[in-house]
């Protein structure tokens, strides 16, 4: 794989494919993602009229916020460059599509978001990247990457970890060694964000930050919850001006 033009580290990819058979799995290792998953959704669909609406599932994994977004109504794109968390979201699509009346409206690809960009530039109501920001080589060109696939007024939600003694010791100590909800060295401190290098990114891409929101997670209750507090997780809404035309 070419990293200069995927922007993805293969061994990242080969730790997120092991997991894919278990990606659905609410006890598995995916389990804080199933846990934030309701969280995610609502600060989306507060901030876009998903029904009718396109939406880029950048990272999608193995489909947790792809399919919330299509229940909610949205003609939603599916990427990742894991070939074996596509295989389980198509498959698990296939399987809830098997329990609906009107199949669920996902186009999973296995492709990377520049590829995307080429191919269906300013195609997007809104783009969702969550928790990938912080697991690619050059999150400056992710994020170019993101805006261009925005059409102008749209969205871009983003989710990461700030870098903080806190969310080192919560996201790696804590995740990682101590509860174990996720297997060790899934994340990088070095590569986490601190929300003004994030805005700072977003700023150089065109678009305008909007809104940023921390998350609050507690393991034990299985609870997630938007909080002021960033010093963790957080999320982040930017926009994408619109052009003034002249007469």
């Amino acid at each position: 794989m070419n990293i200069a033009t995927h922007n993805s580290d293969p061994e990242e990819l080969a730790r997120f494919g092991k997991l894919a058979s278990r990606w659905w799995d609410p006890q598995g290792e995916s389990r804080p993602l199933h846990d934030l998953n309701p969280v995610r959704l609502a600060f989306v669909a507060e901030r876009v009229a998903l029904p009718g609406a396109t939406i880029a599932d950048v990272g999608c994994g193995g489909g947790l916020l792809s399919e919330a977004l299509a229940k909610a109504g949205a003609h939603v794109t599916g990427i990742d460059l894991a070939p074996e968390v596509i295989e389980v979201a198509k498959l698990h699509l296939h399987e809830t599509n098997a329990g609906l009346s009107g199949p669920l409206s996902i186009d999973y690809r296995l492709c990377s978001s520049r590829e995307l960009a080429a191919r269906e530039p300013a195609a997007f109501d809104a783009v969702c990247c969550m928790e990938l920001i912080e697991h690619v080589p050059d999150p400056a060109v992710l994020v170019g990457d993101l805006a261009a696939l925005l059409k102008p007024g749209g969205k871009l939600f983003l989710s990461t970890l700030n870098r903080t003694p806190a969310s080192f010791g919560v996201a790696i100590i804590g995740a990682e060694y101590l509860a174990r909800l996720l297997p060790r060295g899934t994340h990088d401190y070095a590569q986490f964000l601190r929300p003004s290098e994030l805005a700072a990114l977003l700023r150089r891409a065109g678009l305008e930050l909007d809104e940023i929101s921390g998350i609050a997670y507690n393991p034990l209750t299985r609870k997630a919850w938007l909080t002021r507090h960033t010093a963790v997780n957080y999320l982040v809404c930017a926009g994408k001006p619109v052009l003034e035309t002249t007469a």
